[in-house]
């Protein structure tokens, strides 16, 4: 059962409050993946079914804070700020915690297993796409300054500088899933056709968390242009 989130109470302050708040459940959500990795590859079976359960529990809380805000954001916000523009963004957060769902629910639907080859870099690839997500949580927390400067001046300008970096970062994690695909594909003789496919598949989820990560920073720098 969905928690019902108490958004009439946070909307009291401020209509950009319960996005941030949402993003912060999007960002806990992501920051549940690394431990599911390890746990795979550590074949801890207890474990991986514990880590699953948590970003289902944390997807779906996203989801009903998500579902409660696209209903009470005010139709008027009296601000320089498009209702449309901020649903887009809530939408954008929605699709970070539902890949991370996708990435836990596929380890569900089939027994994986890690090739040594594969464990370091998927690591690797898995953290710096979490850090993208971070970083974007980041620039969403940075809502309120930004409303208060107007949107512009040194504040903008601040937030500008992190959207570039998060697409630094959003690069790295590109660069880091191809050089993986590369990998599996160098070792496809030795895994079964199959199994293949799914990491092939798994490879390009984890790369989307950078991408939706990206998405919501260059969602922020639109609100900023406009």
């Amino acid at each position: 059962m969905r928690k019902k989130p108490q958004i009439a109470s946070v909307f009291g302050k401020s209509p950009f409050k319960p996005l941030q708040a949402h993003m912060v459940i999007v960002k806990d959500c992501v920051l549940e993946v690394p431990t599911l990795f390890d746990a795979l590859i550590a074949d801890e079976q207890d474990k991986l079914e514990e880590q699953q359960k948590k970003i289902f529990a944390k997807e779906e809380e996203a989801d009903a804070m998500g579902d409660e805000l696209r209903v009470h954001l005010p139709r008027s916000l009296f601000m320089a700020v498009d209702r449309r523009d901020l649903l887009d963004l809530l939408d954008m957060q929605d699709n970070i915690a539902d890949t991370a769902q996708d990435i836990a629910g596929l380890m569900m639907e089939r027994n994986m297993s890690v090739p040594a080859e594969m464990v370091e870099p998927l690591q690797a690839l898995v953290q710096r796409c979490v850090d993208a997500c971070l970083q974007a949580t980041t620039i969403v927390e940075r809502i309120d300054e930004l409303i208060e400067s107007g949107f512009r001046g040194r504040e903008a300008e601040s937030v500008d500088d992190m959207v570039d970096e998060l697409s630094n970062i959003e690069d790295e994690t590109d660069v880091m899933g191809q050089d993986l695909v590369r990998l599996l594909f160098s070792i496809e003789d030795d895994m079964k056709p199959v199994s293949v496919m799914f990491w092939y598949q798994m490879i390009q989820w984890i790369g989307d968390l950078g991408d939706h990560a990206e998405s919501v920073g260059n969602q922020m720098r639109l609100l900023i242009a406009k």
